[in-house]
């Protein structure tokens, strides 16, 4: 595995909301030390996908502050992410689009 984060030049990471941000700073610090890089990530590009207002960490027995508190967004290294967000719903918009619904065969 570690040989395979040495190769990698971006890392996507979806549904990324639902992970605790202790996960996060453990990848952060874990291709630091595997890419013997002291950037962020190692240097490496990571992708992270998903909706704050969906599912947050799973923390058994806790409270809603418990869950806040263990997003990502509660991580210092979220001060670092370049937040963009997808504005057209292209499902909607394709619905009636035959060539998308070839494609999608």
């Amino acid at each position: 595995m570690g040989k395979l984060l040495m190769q990698c030049k971006l890392i996507v990471w979806d549904e990324c909301t639902m992970a605790h941000k202790k996960s996060l700073e453990a990848l952060n610090f874990k291709l630091k030390d595997l890419r013997r890089n002291n950037n962020l990530f190692g240097g490496l590009m990571i992708l992270l996908v998903g909706d704050f207002r969906q599912t947050l960490p799973v923390i058994p027995r806790g409270t809603p502050a418990d869950e806040l508190n263990a997003c990502m967004k509660a991580s210092p290294l979220w001060n670092n992410v370049k937040t963009l967000s997808l504005t057209t719903n292209m499902r909607v918009q394709l619905r009636n689009d035959q060539s998308a619904a070839q494609f999608a065969k």
